[in-house]
């Protein structure tokens, strides 16, 4: 009734005891590279939500610009025009004296 009779029984109980400390280590490695694998998720997430933010504000300065050039054009074609009746003004005032 003793629980080693022989050796084989002791090599069972050695080996039992492995594999329960190798089972332990597998079921910590699997959760560490779960959480490694969460934690990388998490970056690439972050990273992503970055990028667009950077992708949203290039397309701002980008429709501000265009829109900006847009009122240049105005601007440059009513200053034209004060420059002409300036020019016509400086005539009528030349030919009067």
């Amino acid at each position: 009734m003793y629980l080693i009779q022989d050796s084989r029984d002791l090599l069972n109980i050695v080996l039992a005891f492995c594999i329960l400390w190798l089972t332990i280590f597998i079921a910590w490695f699997i959760y560490y590279v779960a959480m490694l694998m969460r934690e990388a998720f998490k970056m690439t997430r972050e990273m992503h939500e970055r990028i667009n933010k950077v992708d949203d504000l290039i397309v701002a300065f980008k429709d501000k610009i265009e829109h900006s050039t847009s009122y240049l054009l105005l601007i440059g074609e009513g200053v034209k025009k004060l420059v002409e009746m300036a020019r016509s003004y400086s005539k009528k005032n030349s030919k009067k004296k």
